[in-house]
């Protein structure tokens, strides 16, 4: 049973869904080229096994697969084939299906993210990719890749100016993380002002901004960051005023209390308990998950 005042100190429906795979949300542009951290860590994952590139949030995929040829060769994955869904009818064929047979890895490409849930949403293709995260696969997603990952995603709201109440438009995603909002291209496009007035619609659910050639490496409640940038967690818990729900449209957000952390490299930030663990804190071992093992 909880101890008195735990229930407001946790947030135990944030986090991985079930399974025994791991999420690595990437904010775009991760380099294929020089250094390559992030797709080794997908190559270490997938173990020298089967890494399906799903290419279908673009609508001119040409180009996509070969570039991942490109970044992953050399690293350890055994077999690297392209999944494209031009009509939501292809979802349920079963060449395509047949793709995730003993498949260590699925990896969403960049583009349109409602492409992605309109065409694979709720169909036998949704249902293999989530087998193989359940498995213990990983599943990893840049640019729309990484927005559909949440049960509700950000599709569209302007980036360079104050957020207007009325610019945010959200859509069910995938539903693979529970309890947050995801955005991408984070600090390159200028977009705190649109993931804020996501939090603001819902202060329950926390917003999670990546930089480009950066991600989060999530295993069940907790992430920790990888690449070149910094990560950005909105937590609005604590807000004690907004204008969204009488604000007109056109209006900007008024927004009080809302607590921003800032992660980079080797930082890691636990779901549950809406606290940030410093790099420093995870080499010494003196972590904790909300689970109440070591991190």
């Amino acid at each position: 049973m909880a101890k008195a005042g735990e229930a407001a100190d946790k947030h135990e429906d944030c986090g991985a869904r079930p399974g025994k795979g791991t999420l690595i949300i990437i904010g775009g542009h991760e380099d294929k080229a020089h250094g390559r951290e992030i797709l080794k860590e997908v190559a270490r994952r997938v173990r020298g096994g089967r890494l399906v590139i799903a290419t279908v949030a673009s609508h001119k995929p040409e180009g996509y697969f070969e570039s991942y040829q490109e970044g992953f060769d050399g690293l350890d994955v055994g077999e690297l084939l392209e999944l494209y869904v031009e009509e939501r009818a292809e979802a349920s064929r079963q060449e395509k299906l047949e793709l995730f047979d003993g498949a260590a890895g699925v990896f969403f490409s960049g583009g349109d993210q409602l492409r992605i849930t309109s065409q694979i949403g709720d169909t036998p293709l949704e249902a293999r990719i989530r087998e193989v995260y359940e498995a213990g696969g990983v599943v990893a997603g840049t640019s729309a890749g990484a927005s559909v990952m949440c049960e509700t995603m950000l599709v569209s709201g302007h980036s360079r100016e104050s957020y207007r109440i009325g610019d945010l438009q959200m859509a069910p995603g995938l539903g693979l993380v529970r309890g947050v909002i995801i955005d991408q291209h984070f600090a390159e496009r200028g977009r705190i002002g649109r993931l804020l007035g996501a939090v603001a619609q819902n202060p329950r659910v926390l917003g999670i901004g990546i930089d480009e050639d950066t991600a989060i490496v999530l295993e069940g409640g907790q992430f920790q960051v990888i690449g070149n940038g910094a990560v950005y967690v909105a937590d609005g818990a604590g807000i004690t005023h907004s204008n969204i729900a009488e604000a007109r449209r056109d209006e900007p957000l008024s927004l009080y209390g809302v607590r921003l952390h800032v992660l980079s490299r080797g930082d890691a930030f636990d779901l549950a308990r809406r606290q940030p663990v410093s790099a420093e804190t995870l080499e010494a071992g003196e972590g904790q998950r909300s689970d109440g093992r070591a991190v």
